[in-house]
């Protein structure tokens, strides 16, 4: 399924509910799926990263996208599965629904975004590189990508290899990822460790 990593086993991208990803993400899910302190800790390193007055791609988002609230935009799409979750979240200027796992690419122009945000949705992808080379695609040189990521997620819908690997690892294949999508300056970084909130990491690089 995935070219780029012949290092994984056949079947890493295979997930334990082969239905229709579309009709599970159906129901409007209007929760977060970090607690508030891993939350707080996205928040503050978007303030530090996210371009202002930029253009935003938020990945795999839905009702809430963790951008500061005192960060000036250009615009901010949104991509995700769910329409209402989406039309419910008051920081996107734009959005639309696709599944990523039928058609790995994104409706956008060429280097028409000055950072790409993904969190908390990696682990579901199951053409990942595809996915990520798309996004670099879309942004402009030298734009962030940063992907976050917790230990929670739907095990049923995330890829085989994430549910073998500990959070460690899941950052080593993040890491991977982006590397083989073509991003430079690929680095990992512990947003919050666990001890008194969710552990978030987030990993980054720059198209």
């Amino acid at each position: 399924m995935e070219k780029p990593l012949p290092e994984l086993p056949p079947n890493a991208f295979t997930k334990q509910d082969t239905g229709d990803d579309g009709a599970f993400y159906a129901p409007p899910r209007l929760v977060t799926h970090i607690d508030a302190g891993a939350t707080a800790a996205l928040t503050a390193y978007y303030a530090s990263v996210v371009p202002a007055d930029g253009t935003i791609l938020d990945m795999m988002s839905s009702w809430v996208s963790h951008l500061p609230d005192d960060l000036p935009t250009r615009e901010v799409i949104g991509h995700g599965m769910n329409a209402e979750e989406l039309a419910a979240n008051p920081r996107l200027d734009r959005w639309f629904v696709r599944n990523l796992n039928r058609m790995p690419s994104l409706p956008l122009d060429d280097a028409s975004c000055d950072a790409a945000l993904c969190c908390v949705g990696v682990q579901y992808l199951q053409q990942p590189v595809t996915v990520f080379s798309d996004v670099r695609r879309v942004l402009r040189a030298g734009a962030l990508v940063a992907v976050s990521f917790s230990n929670r997620c739907f095990p049923t819908k995330a890829a085989a290899v994430w549910n073998r690997l500990d959070i460690t690892g899941h950052a080593a294949l993040v890491r991977l990822y982006l590397e083989r999508a073509g991003f430079s300056s690929v680095e990992a970084l512990v947003l919050a460790d666990g001890r008194q909130s969710d552990p978030l990491i987030v990993v980054s690089g720059r198209a």
